[in-house]
């Protein structure tokens, strides 16, 4: 089993993994950060091999605890790997600890692939099981967006991470459908 990987990024795939050199053999790695990592840049990952019948695919984590953190998501029935990577893609491992441990199904529902069954599930298998000895303080949410918009724009594919991005510092109009065209045009610039 491959358990930890250090290398240089050679390619990004559409798919949301990135090529790895590791002295000459390329590792196709499926990264939990939806940040790109900088072409032919050093990085160290934290492994998770999943071996199927028709493939051997590798998860990879920037700490251990992400990785352990994904492995606790994998013991939900219901959740696998992709909906797993998914939901850290969506959510930081603090924010998704918070939120399970808050009893926040709903703000794990809105997690791609995570649907309100699934999402109580998660919450129900493990809290009391993600926080352990970390004090968290969950970052304040962005409180000029109106949870519809916020609701629309997870609706549309943007992470969390995206939005507050994209709308920090900025006063949103009164009026629901200005306001979402207007984060809609923040969110599209490069």
């Amino acid at each position: 089993m491959i358990g930890w990987l250090a290398g240089r990024v050679v390619h990004q795939l559409r798919n949301g993994a990135v090529l790895i050199d590791v002295q000459g053999v390329g590792y196709e790695v499926h990264v939990a950060s939806s940040d790109a990592p900088p072409f032919d840049e050093l990085l160290e990952l934290f492994i998770y091999t999943v071996v199927r019948e028709d493939a051997i695919q590798l998860f990879g984590f920037n700490t251990a605890d992400d990785r352990e953190f994904f492995e606790l998501l994998l013991a939900t029935p219901g959740v696998g790997p992709s909906t797993a990577l998914g939901a850290l893609r969506t959510m930081s491992v603090a924010e998704l600890a918070y939120a399970i441990e808050s009893d926040d199904a709903k703000k794990v529902a809105t997690i791609s692939g995570i649907g309100p069954k699934t999402a109580s599930r998660i919450v129900l298998e493990l809290k009391g099981k993600v926080l352990g000895d970390v004090a968290f303080v969950p970052n304040e949410p962005v409180d000029h967006v109106d949870a519809a918009i916020d609701d629309a724009l997870h609706a549309l594919g943007y992470t969390s991470h995206e939005v507050r991005t994209a709308l920090r510092d900025v006063t949103l109009p009164a009026d629901e459908s200005e306001a979402l065209r207007t984060a809609l045009q923040l969110l599209r610039r490069p």
